[in-house]
């Protein structure tokens, strides 16, 4: 059974940095890409950064100069860093994961909440 748990969320001022955190049982991440998607009030929810199973890693062009993700196979966790945090990065957070041969996140974790104050 998949689960993916969220951690690292929380209120933070315009121009600080957080880590938010996800933790994976029941999978695999050589047989599993991991996602970050983000959802703010009112608008759709998107993917924002992407580590494959083969570690090849993918930020959307809007904030690749200040999201960063990573993983720890040993610790079967998947981080996303984000640097220069904006008000416009206030948003839930959620971490997904496929398999290697699917096109659509089949696991999704409960969300952590990132609110960022002037």
């Amino acid at each position: 059974q998949v689960q993916l748990v969220e951690s690292g969320g929380g209120l933070v001022q315009a121009g600080g940095s957080l880590r938010l955190s996800c933790a994976a049982s029941g999978l695999s991440f050589s047989q599993y890409d991991m996602g970050w998607f983000r959802q703010a009030p009112g608008k759709e929810r998107e993917l924002v950064a992407r580590i494959s199973w083969n570690a090849n890693q993918y930020i959307i062009p809007s904030v690749t100069d200040r999201f960063t993700i990573s993983r720890d196979i040993i610790k079967n966790t998947v981080y996303l860093r984000i640097d220069s945090l904006k008000l416009e990065d206030s948003a839930v957070y959620s971490c997904a994961a496929r398999r290697r041969s699917f096109s659509v996140f089949e696991y999704w974790g409960q969300g952590t909440q990132v609110t960022v104050s002037s």
